[in-house]
């Protein structure tokens, strides 16, 4: 706690030599009793609203871990580090969809704290706790793909990853996914690493110094310039305004590869259903025999999964899905204008929300027990092998897909752990919880899905487990295309 607090303050220190808006975060400050007021305000929604709250959590250490947050916010606060603590006690939720969402903070919040001069100028990967190098950004060709960097401005990398794991998001005790979201790989808009990085370590600013070793062996140190949020977002791999999710089908030979890096689409108007079919269609027109399905760094989003499932299957199949349960049929009154979401049926269930246990409801459209979800099939069919890749990021609706085609039989998964969790998860619908008096956002997730039994603490492991090296890295090699075509070898099982 005390290393957070002085981080704070240093990061205020240093605002204003970093050349970017961080001081915006200075002026913006809270006494005790607005910051205490907005925790009531949290804890009431949260004990009241949340599904998940104590699924890896018992109602004392909850209550232990809200005690914690108002110790930590005792006085005046800054910006910073209202922020922090509050994003600290969202991770101890162990809800991969619980967090003070960078997307959802009003724009002053993100002028101030996520688009400052302060990104490493590179994207990376951690492998066993150690930071490898997979793009360099800085211009000079400073760092070769597959440098391992060993510190940043004097502390060590290892150190880093250490006090940045226990604030990223992840369900139950799937450490994978929270060492995946402290990744840059281009993909997303926000990138936790960049947001975090410099809230706890705030000497990392606009002009850093790299200790790294190259992949020929070679230790050396290295002044570079960080990137400002613009030119971070000038690199990202998946833009902003693409539409279609960065979809593509690439066909090569015999193997047609369908990548899917992103499944959200809520408020898009771009025909992905219409993209998935006419791809099936130039599959069949092909006579392609391998279908590998690219769902590395995919979090989720929508269902697109069921859409896939139509075209590898002869007849109806029913899917299982556990029951959707809630914690409440009515929000209360003095909340409803604090919860802002998409459908206000869900500040009010009424009759669809049944009483199913001591503590949740069900909602209506599932019976008391798990019930079928039925898929139709859709032509054409595609009857060659299928590969799915995976990895720690598929962690909601695509850890759902992997699970649905592993335990069918329908392809083979190949990668790492998926994120997510075979204990359940949280999600479906939110309520965007807006502070009053911080303005600080807080999602939060509305059904629940928890298996009957006891499930791992854990995600979906693959069928062909590949792990990439820092060999692999600095030599550009696609290890899990490499696994699949090693499989292909094989004969099918």
């Amino acid at each position: 706690m005390c290393h957070r607090l002085l981080a704070a303050v240093l990061f205020v220190l240093c605002a204003f030599c970093a050349g970017g808006r961080v001081a915006a975060a200075d002026a913006m400050s809270f006494d005790a009793a607005a910051i205490q007021a907005d925790i009531d305000v949290l804890q009431q929604a949260y004990e009241t609203l949340h599904p998940g709250l104590y699924r890896y959590n018992t109602a004392e250490s909850m209550r232990g871990h809200f005690a914690v947050l108002r110790a930590a916010l005792h006085g005046r606060r800054s910006l910073a580090e209202v922020y922090l603590a509050l994003s600290e006690f969202a991770a101890k939720v162990r809800c991969g969809h619980t967090y003070a969402n960078f997307y959802n903070q009003p724009k002053a919040i993100q002028a101030a704290l996520f688009e400052g001069r302060n990104r490493v100028p590179f994207e990376f990967r951690w492998l066993d706790g150690r930071m490898w190098v997979t793009r360099d950004l800085s211009g000079r060709r400073l760092l070769a793909r597959g440098s391992e960097i060993l510190s940043i401005n004097g502390v060590a990398t290892s150190d880093i990853l250490a006090q940045l794991l226990p604030i990223a998001r992840a369900d139950g005790s799937n450490d994978a996914k929270r060492v995946a979201q402290l990744e840059v790989q281009g993909v997303d808009r926000y990138e936790a690493f960049d947001i975090f990085l410099p809230l706890y370590f705030p000497q990392i600013q606009a002009e850093q110094q790299l200790r790294l070793r190259t992949p020929g062996g070679a230790v050396k140190r290295v002044t570079v310039q960080a990137l400002s949020d613009a030119q971070r977002q000038a690199a990202r791999r998946l833009k902003g305004d693409d539409e279609t999710g960065g979809f593509a089908l690439e066909i090569a030979r015999d193997t047609a590869v369908l990548r899917m890096p992103s499944w959200v689409f809520y408020e898009s108007k771009w025909d992905w259903k219409g993209f998935i079919q006419r791809s099936f269609d130039t599959i069949a027109r092909k006579r392609i025999q391998v279908l590998v399905i690219d769902l590395r760094g995919n979090e989720g989003g929508i269902d697109a999964g069921d859409a896939l499932l139509q075209h590898l299957i002869d007849s109806p199949v029913q899917l299982f899905d556990p029951p959707r349960l809630v914690r409440y049929r009515a929000v209360p009154d003095a909340l409803a204008p604090l919860l802002h979401t998409w459908d206000k049926s869900f500040k009010n269930w009424g009759d669809d929300a049944q009483p199913y246990d001591a503590h949740f409801f069900r909602l209506r459209d599932e019976p008391q027990a798990s019930t079928p979800r039925r898929i139709e099939p859709a032509l054409p069919r595609f009857r060659g092998r299928v590969f799915v890749l995976v990895g720690a990021t598929n962690s909601s609706a695509t850890f759902q897909f992997a699970q649905q085609v592993q335990k069918a039989g329908l392809a083979t998964l190949v990668g790492q752990t998926t994120g997510g969790n075979q204990r359940g998860i949280n999600g479906g619908a939110f309520f965007f919880l807006r502070l009053p008096n911080t303005q600080v956002e807080m999602d939060l997730p509305l059904i629940a899905r928890f298996p009957v039994g006891d499930p791992p603490d854990a995600g979906i492991e693959p069928d062909i487990r590949v792990v990439p090296t820092p060999q692999d890295i600095a030599a550009g090699t696609d290890t899990e295309m490499a696994a699949v075509r090693e499989a292909l070898r094989r004969p099918a099982q």
